[in-house]
């Protein structure tokens, strides 16, 4: 029998890496000091069926020598040499063959346990609560006007924050949604900002993940697609590098969509009157002097110029377009992320220009309205709302990003920071092992 390759890294049958990582990591943060052998590790992943026990042991020829080794074992090593790559695993310098999470891998996977959510922050308007999304709205009375998120994209390679990859993605934003959409009220909104550039494995061509995300979302859901907003960030990183700037057979990227939906187009509560952009000089000399001289038709007589009449009434501004020109640079970000520095927490890597947050707040809410963002980060959506007078609720699985977002809103009226959020990540601190679990978290 001719020997096996290696299945490289980006072999398509470890298409389930991302998910595959996160599992590794999540079991360190279930040890009690964080560590464990690889077999202790293989076993406990055999356990929770990710992977398959008989696989694990199979032995196959590989390279020229023929010599046997397990695949499936050699595929969740290089796992574990992504996670150290990226700062969250180390070996144990004490303990031969034993690796260990490093306090960045602790404050990553240690979180609070499932059906666990705890209260952050909250001020007069609006509540963070640390813990899962899907635990969070589950069941929730309140009904939310527009759900505002940018959940994590489904990278290959994994963000600190975690994300899982394009094949599972689908099913991972269903259910989040799912009990968002059940608490949208009639003619609510529920705006996604998410990534185009994600590509089939070794590629140029972008996956199709889009696209059967909205197709699913309508059918699974019940939602509609209203429109898809266009967020040209003039000032993105040039990308994607590989295709544009070595291999030269891309153009380099510059925007992301952010899909609109409603659960009842005949009700939606969006204005644009709200987001109205002021006239340009020039328009406003054209309606002072008395609108259009000139005539002329247009697309076979489907838009028209009419003397006298085209542009002849003042009005309060521009109807905006659906295309927003919005730089990443953002002064509210800067001062979140030199306040989660001097704090000493990480500050999250992929954060929501407020300008963009507030456009799409102030179109589709008024005053009062509850808005809601499942996957809260550093708290953008939250702190647009607070300033807009929005009633708000976010949730957050890592402590460090809610704790660096109160920040955002410590002068708000009402402010109060939870000891739910202050003594757990103090115990986190003093335990690397701590579990999430309440009675730790509320002991003293």
């Amino acid at each position: 029998m001719r020997p096996r390759a290696a299945m490289a890294p980006d072999d398509p049958r470890g298409s389930t890496a991302p998910q595959l990582r996160q599992a590794i990591g999540r079991v360190y943060g279930q040890q009690r000091d964080g560590a464990l052998t690889n077999g202790d590790l293989f076993d406990h992943l055999a356990r929770e069926r990710l992977i398959d026990r008989d696989e694990l042991h199979r032995r196959e020829p590989v390279g020229r020598s023929g010599a046997r080794h397990s695949l499936t074992q050699r595929r969740l090593r290089w796992y574990q040499q992504d996670l150290r790559r990226m700062g969250l695993l180390e070996r144990d310098p004490a303990r031969r063959g034993v690796w260990r999470l490093t306090g960045e891998g602790r404050r990553q996977f240690v979180r609070p346990a499932p059906k666990t959510v705890l209260l952050a922050f909250s001020t007069d308007l609006g509540v963070a609560l640390w813990g899962a999304c899907e635990d969070v709205f589950t069941g929730m009375e309140s009904e939310i006007a527009l759900a505002l998120t940018s959940p994590p994209y489904p990278l290959a390679k994994t963000r600190a924050y975690g994300n899982v990859g394009p094949q599972q993605y689908v099913d991972f934003i269903c259910k989040t949604m799912e009990p968002i959409a059940r608490a949208l009220r009639r003619g609510g909104s529920i705006v996604l900002n998410v990534s185009q550039d994600i590509f089939e494995p070794g590629t140029p061509a972008r996956s199709t993940y889009l696209e059967r995300m909205v197709i699913a979302l309508c059918d699974r859901l019940g939602l509609h697609l209203v429109d898809r907003l266009v967020w040209h960030n003039p000032a993105k990183p040039p990308g994607p590098v590989q295709w544009a700037s070595i291999r030269r057979v891309a153009l380099n990227v510059a925007w992301e969509p952010a899909y609109w939906f409603t659960n009842d187009p005949h009700a939606l509560r969006s204005d644009n009157r709200r987001v109205l952009r002021r006239h340009t000089e020039r328009h406003a000399a054209l309606v002072a002097s008395g609108g259009e001289s000139r005539q002329r038709r247009y697309s076979d007589g489907a838009y028209s110029l009419r003397p006298g009449r085209s542009f002849s009434n003042a009005t309060d501004g521009a109807i905006p377009r659906n295309v927003l020109r919005i730089g990443h640079a953002c002064a509210g970000q800067q001062r979140y992320k030199e306040a989660a520095r001097r704090l000493g927490l990480p500050a999250h890597g992929a954060p929501m220009p407020e300008a963009l947050a507030e456009f799409v707040i102030r179109f589709l809410t008024e005053e009062g309205d509850l808005v809601a963002d499942p996957f809260a980060g550093s708290c953008t959506t939250a702190a647009v709302a607070e300033r807009l007078g929005r009633r708000w609720i976010c949730s957050e699985l890592v402590g460090e990003y809610l704790r660096g977002g109160a920040m955002r809103l410590a002068d708000a009226s009402g402010f109060e920071l939870h000891d739910d959020l202050t003594r757990g990540l103090a115990q986190r601190d003093r335990h690397p092992t701590w579990d999430g679990q309440q009675p730790l978290l509320l002991e003293g």
